[in-house]
């Protein structure tokens, strides 16, 4: 694994370096898909953002779910009913309008979300207990850019 960095920072992103992109990409990817695996929650990657979005912003309606999650609003519909038949979200009428209604979390789909997050950080912390002080420090380090990365729209 080289951790060596193959060029300076670029001033114009389009100036990126196509490898290094590629490389955080798959690392990024990864990491992710590992963290998925080693974990027990049996929701699909659709499922799981809804419910954690939901959690976030409060009761919403389904076409604003939607078109936070950048999907068809039939795709959402088959992914909240899901999360409705398991209890972990639950669908209201919208007082405001009566052709829509409102879907906000379940205490039971906070719990199951505390749960998945505790299982995916001792994931993410048992394979962080294998690196070098140095590269410990490295990633502590990057951590406020991989922030910024993650809250800007792509």
């Amino acid at each position: 694994m080289n951790a060596e960095p193959t060029g300076s920072a670029p001033q114009d992103p389009d100036a990126a370096d196509p490898q290094e992109i590629a490389r955080l990409r798959v690392a990024i990817g990864r990491l992710h898909r590992r963290m998925v695996q080693r974990t027990s929650g049996n929701l699909t990657f659709s499922q799981t953002s809804a419910l954690v979005a939901v959690e976030k912003v409060g009761p919403i309606r389904l076409g604003e779910l939607a078109a936070r999650e950048r999907v068809a609003a039939p795709s959402m519909t088959r992914t909240v009913s899901g999360l409705v038949e398991t209890g972990l979200l639950h669908r209201a009428g919208d007082p405001q309008d009566g052709r829509s209604f409102l879907l906000s979390i379940t205490d039971l789909g906070r719990v199951f979300l505390a749960g998945l997050r505790t299982e995916r950080n001792a994931a993410l912390a048992e394979g962080v207990s294998h690196l070098s002080q140095d590269e410990y420090a490295a990633l502590r380090a990057a951590l406020p850019v991989l922030e910024h990365l993650a809250e800007q729209e792509v």
